[in-house]
């Protein structure tokens, strides 16, 4: 199986072909260019390395959500057309299922925290057990303190990644000493993760077609947050 894999839900724009065995090729960028920009021109260069036919991919994988609306919309719009032009399903990969796939820490808690403003996080709970990966909690959008209270109480060291390190390290740092941080390589979207979960995903019939699928917001964007407090002035 080969896939075609597609993430521009943050700053970093990721894209990769992976099959069963191995990432083929990957190319990610973390710049300030906006992913319209860049996205397609990073598929293009893809294709030239590996030369690669997209017609022979199985699927197109995609990041559904949550981040930043915009990145979304481009991520969706990219792979809704390229499914199109080839005729292909594509796999929806939760943008949180992703993130936490670049780490394995066996018996210990991965905490993806994706930064959605106002001391806000996006997030969810992984573990590996018995070398297997699963999620142990809902996805959230969530008060960051409020985040720290919930892991505290599986009584685990608990690893983050994800852009909301940044904005809230030391937030964390002073709340438990069990909270640890993933190194700066595997701290951030990378599409080689979304491939490798897309397979998976696959293989338990998680495929769609482009009409189908649908995107992961958690929260309503801040046009419409602000659209809600004006009315509510009224």
């Amino acid at each position: 199986m080969k896939i075609l894999a597609i993430d521009t839900t943050s700053l970093v724009a990721s894209v990769a072909l992976v099959d069963e065995k191995k990432t083929i090729a990957e190319f990610t960028t973390n710049y300030k260019k906006t992913h319209s920009q860049t996205i397609m021109p990073m598929i293009e260069y893809l294709k030239n390395m590996v030369e690669l036919d997209i017609n022979t991919v199985d699927y197109i994988a995609c990041t559904s959500g949550p981040g930043s609306f915009t990145g979304l919309r481009i991520g969706a719009a990219t792979a809704k057309g390229l499914a199109f032009a080839v005729n292909k399903k594509i796999i929806p990969v939760p943008t949180l299922d992703a993130l936490a796939y670049n780490v394995f820490m066996n018996g210990e808690i991965i905490a993806p925290i994706m930064d959605a403003r106002r001391n806000q996080v996006y997030t969810a709970f992984y573990e590996w057990k018995n070398g297997k990966f699963a999620r142990i909690s809902d996805y959230i959008a969530d008060d960051i303190k409020l985040v720290l209270k919930k892991l505290s109480e599986f009584d685990k060291n608990v690893m983050f990644l994800g852009d909301g390190i940044e904005v809230y390290k030391n937030t964390i740092m002073d709340f438990n000493s069990n909270f640890i941080f993933a190194p700066s390589h595997i701290n951030a979207q990378r599409a080689s993760a979304v491939g490798a979960l897309a397979i998976k995903y696959a293989e338990m019939g998680g495929e769609v077609s482009p009409r189908d699928f649908e995107l992961i917001y958690l929260r309503k964007s801040q046009a419409e947050r602000e659209f809600d407090e004006r009315e509510k002035s009224k």
